[in-house]
């Protein structure tokens, strides 16, 4: 006659056995198989003839095996009572399946004893191919969009510096022809107000990029929009009438001066552009109430709101909600990067403030920049081009770089302020002329030129003429100095007078 147990037993068998989705099968306490089910006959290959008696290990891959997953994973089940991952496992064929396994202790519930190990394994393979196939989708995808923003970021930046080297050619252009002296002067400035626009776009790109520190100060915003009139007329253009507002009593700003007179061309222009008929462009600026601050859920009342505001298309809900995002722009390809707000937000944020959109189609859009006030309230804006006479004696200067405009340009400012130049257009042609004997006070050295670095021929001439004092100039962002203490840094491009601060840093 059947037991109960035995009917309770046969039952399980016959429950197991029809199980083919799933590999369960039983370990002995040092891992070899005891018990072997139609599952894991199905998708591991082995009939139970075959596999009863071996180690479980043969299921791991060599690599696997060789780092003792096996080992890990029956010691975990053993001492934290479950062993659970996810892993490529090996078939009979050798071909390799994704595995969901896990492994579970049996005990003897009398003594504690360590009796077997339950193992129950899950062929996933045509999941994780699907995840591996969808993630190459979101890959190649992203890939897309990224070459698509990138397409836009160039056609706008390239759009930008079109229109600055245009105002800078014209410019020297007419200098190249007789000229009234107030006509010759106006056009200086409009040349250097170009090229000094170009420096701070080309700043701010890598600010954005690589979210470097901000040069702040403390700014008096009127004298800074009220010596921004000219630009923004030449660049915003006939159609546009602009018109100031400010607060009694504004205060300074703590703000990053070039950075600033950027954010603020990039929200006039913003505006122009939604009036493509022209109309009214308000700049104002005023003194942010505590209750202003507290609405707007900033930590203190010490702001100061400057806003720029349109009367144009204005933009709607979604569209607002998304006008801050990275490369999101409504203007036409090559019309815009749609980094432009993104920048004046992520510069405003850095300083401890925000900008602010309010906007209503078809009557306007309202940009405001929240700068935190400076601390001492009676100081002079930063100059945007240092003055200070550095007064250094005449040198003996080596400048090098592999750019020939450059170093005619870099040369030119050097014998201008009366010093002896030599010149070299790679770092192999500065050694030999130093190997030729040439007395040098000063190395002055671009640092991205094919075969040597300026860093390179620095480390080198530090080596051998270890006197001679050395100035590195670079375009790059973020460069890391040279391992010789006493490298003065400039950063590219450079006025005549951070080049001669550059020469008296060197000579101290």
């Amino acid at each position: 006659m059947t037991s109960e147990n035995d009917w309770a037993g046969d039952r399980y068998r016959i429950l197991i056995d029809a199980i083919t989705d799933y590999a369960i099968y039983m370990l002995d306490s040092g891992g070899f198989i005891t018990s072997w089910n139609p599952g894991a006959e199905r998708f591991k290959g082995y009939r139970g003839s075959e596999i009863i008696g071996q180690h479980f290990s043969r299921f791991y891959t060599e690599r696997d095996k060789a780092t003792g997953l096996p080992a890990r994973a029956l010691e975990t089940a053993r001492t934290q009572g479950r062993f659970e991952n996810e892993g490529w496992r090996v078939r009979k064929d050798g071909t390799t399946f994704w595995a969901h396994v896990i492994i579970d202790p049996v005990f003897d519930p009398r003594t504690g004893e360590l009796l077997a190990y339950a193992k129950i394994t899950r062929d996933l393979t045509e999941r994780k191919i699907a995840e591996e196939n969808l993630q190459a989708a979101k890959d190649a995808l992203y890939q897309s969009q990224k070459m698509e923003s990138l397409g836009q970021l160039t056609g706008g930046v390239a759009h930008d510096f079109n229109n600055l080297l245009n105002a800078i050619i014209g410019s020297l252009e007419l200098l190249r022809k007789p000229q009234p002296p107030e006509r010759r002067e106006s056009l200086i400035k409009n040349a250097l107000a170009g090229a000094e626009r170009g420096v701070a776009l080309t700043q701010r790109m890598l600010a954005f990029a690589r979210k470097q520190n901000l040069a702040t100060a403390p700014v008096d915003v009127f004298h800074l929009i009220g010596g921004m009139t000219d630009l923004l007329s030449r660049s915003l253009g006939p159609t546009i009438e602009i018109e100031y507002s400010f607060g009694v009593g504004l205060k300074h700003a703590l703000a990053d001066p070039h950075q600033l007179e950027l954010a603020i061309i990039n929200l006039a222009v913003n505006a122009r552009d939604a009036m493509p008929e022209g109309g009214s462009i308000t700049i104002s600026a005023r003194n942010a109430t505590p209750s202003d601050s507290k609405k707007a859920g900033l930590p203190h009342s010490g702001f100061v709101q400057i806003s720029v505001a349109d009367k144009g298309v204005g933009m709607d809900a979604d569209t607002l909600a998304r006008a801050s995002e990275p490369f999101f722009t409504t203007k036409g390809v090559g019309k815009g990067t749609g980094l432009g707000l993104s920048m004046v937000s992520g510069t405003a944020e850095q300083l401890g403030g925000r900008l602010a959109l309010t906007s209503t189609p078809g009557e306007g859009t309202t940009a405001t920049i929240w700068l935190p006030t400076a601390e001492q309230p009676n100081l002079e804006v930063a100059p945007l081009e240092p003055a200070a006479d550095h007064g250094t004696r005449a040198l003996r200067v080596l400048a090098v770089d592999d750019d020939g405009l450059v170093l005619m340009n870099t040369i030119a400012l050097l014998e201008d302020l009366g010093h002896d130049v030599m010149e070299a257009n790679s770092g192999s042609e500065a050694l030999a002329k130093l190997e030729a004997g040439e007395p040098v006070d000063v190395l002055v050295t671009d640092h991205a030129m094919p075969n040597m670095t300026g860093t390179q021929l620095i480390n080198e001439v530090s080596k051998r003429w270890p006197d001679i004092r050395i100035v590195l100039a670079s375009g790059y962002a973020e460069l890391e100095a040279p391992s010789r203490e006493g490298v003065v840094m400039l950063a590219k491009p450079f006025w005549q007078s951070q080049l001669e601060a550059a020469l008296a840093d060197a000579m101290k």
